[in-house]
């Protein structure tokens, strides 16, 4: 009773996270479920997909209402992101296949690494937002090309980590074309339920999922990510996402160092 309750607890707080800011699906979950509840690597990522594919439903539809989301930008991702995430979860079941549970040491150390140079990056960007009207340019080639290359990058590490649906493709997006905060939240969500709904299914056929373990933790996530999107527009986000960034730089650290650790 007391794990069912924690995983509904963290389940809550991921959610009301995802909602607000687009972050905390794979990037706050993911090392929760592996360091506090003694999850394999593996199977947290591929349940992880599963979770972040329905909570994200809820938060993209209430966005897509308030009109936070550019069906152009969704596309253009979505070119790179679907061949992107194939590519990962057929490398992620290569590795299974050939090296076994060592690959759990494996993406114990990946995860790590994006813990810390994700956030980091999110904390170094200095780039101003442009005006919304920014938006028609998604239609020219130029700008079609490098949002797809950036949602092929994001699609391969969802593939093999779960994590870049959100965190990775909001930084490079912040980055490189510094769209509106609000518009950024509401079409990574949107584009993060499709990418996740492909590799669940990938995931599931690999038997990495655990359905026991993926509705506790939805019991909270699904609500807390529909009262997360209802904040982005009263809660400044800004100053959550900079105190989040830190601690999810100080998890990646403790995750490698325990990676360094074992391999001595």
């Amino acid at each position: 009773m007391t794990a069912l309750a924690g995983r509904i607890g963290v389940g809550l707080v991921v959610g009301i996270l995802v909602g607000l800011t687009g972050l905390g699906g794979g990037m706050v979950l993911l090392p929760l479920l592996i360091s506090l509840f003694g999850i394999p690597p593996i199977i947290a990522v591929g349940s992880d997909a599963v979770i972040n594919f329905v909570t994200k439903i809820g938060a993209g539809g209430l966005h897509l209402r308030r009109g936070n989301v550019s069906w152009p930008l969704v596309g253009n991702l979505a070119m790179g992101s679907v061949p992107g995430a194939i590519l990962g979860v057929a490398a992620l079941a290569w590795m299974r296949g050939t090296y076994g549970s060592g690959v759990n040491d494996f993406l114990r150390g990946m995860i790590g690494v994006l813990l810390v140079v994700v956030p980091l990056g999110y904390l170094l960007k200095g780039r101003p937002s442009l005006p919304p009207v920014a938006f028609e340019t998604l239609r020219s080639n130029h700008y079609r090309l490098g949002i797809a290359l950036i949602g092929f990058f994001a699609g391969t590490l969802v593939g093999l980590t779960s994590i870049g649906s959100g965190s990775v493709i909001l930084m490079l997006l912040m980055v490189f074309y510094g769209f509106p905060p609000a518009m950024m939240v509401g079409t990574d969500i949107v584009h993060a339920v499709l990418l996740a709904a492909l590799t669940s299914v990938l995931q599931f056929r690999l038997g990495n999922v655990d359905f026991v373990l993926v509705s506790s933790v939805l019991l909270g996530s699904v609500p807390g990510g529909i009262l997360g999107a209802y904040l982005t527009n009263y809660v400044p986000s800004g100053r959550l996402k900079q105190v989040l960034c830190a601690l999810l730089v100080a998890v990646g650290a403790r995750l490698l160092w325990g990676v360094l650790v074992h391999a001595r």
